[in-house]
């Protein structure tokens, strides 16, 4: 069996329980920010540089848009009514996991999102003269991501 780079386009999203559908998935970057010091005896004229805080882009999620279904709109609510009792919006946070499948339709490659909020919904833009499918998304603020390839 030759090895193959494996195709990006089968994949399922598993969000509070239930898997989702979703056309596109995106940001699942991490990056670890550089800490610059040089102390003043140094002998070289250059900074050391060392590795700091660790940062996660925020996620966006992209999926048809459906006749009476809110769920990202019902949940970006509840974080933005959760707040104004000036609270954390903890409660409703979720752990998000994304995986990448196989033929077989197994994970061979999974992200789990730690603590994940709904910062922002985008509905579909609206075109006389278009023939697309509507699509809405949602924007997701977290607090890590782990990559796990088996």
């Amino acid at each position: 069996m030759a090895d193959y780079p494996l195709p990006k386009f089968h994949f399922q999203v598993e969000w509070g329980g239930t898997k989702i559908g979703f056309t596109e998935v995106s940001g699942l970057d991490v990056e670890t920010e550089v800490i610059e010091y040089r102390h003043g005896a140094s002998k070289e004229y250059s900074k050391t540089k060392q590795p700091g805080m660790t940062k996660y882009s925020n996620i966006t999620l992209k999926r048809g848009t459906f006749q009476s279904d809110n769920e990202y709109y019902d949940w970006w609510k509840e974080n933005v009514f959760f707040q104004e009792g000036n609270s954390t919006g903890s409660k409703y946070r979720r752990d998000i996991t994304i995986s990448m499948l196989n033929e077989e339709h197994e994970p061979v490659v999974v992200w789990k999102i730690k603590n994940a909020w709904a910062l922002k919904v985008q509905s579909t833009d609206l075109k006389a003269d278009g023939n697309e499918i509507a699509v809405e998304t949602i924007e997701l603020a977290h607090e890590g991501l782990t990559i796990q390839n088996d």
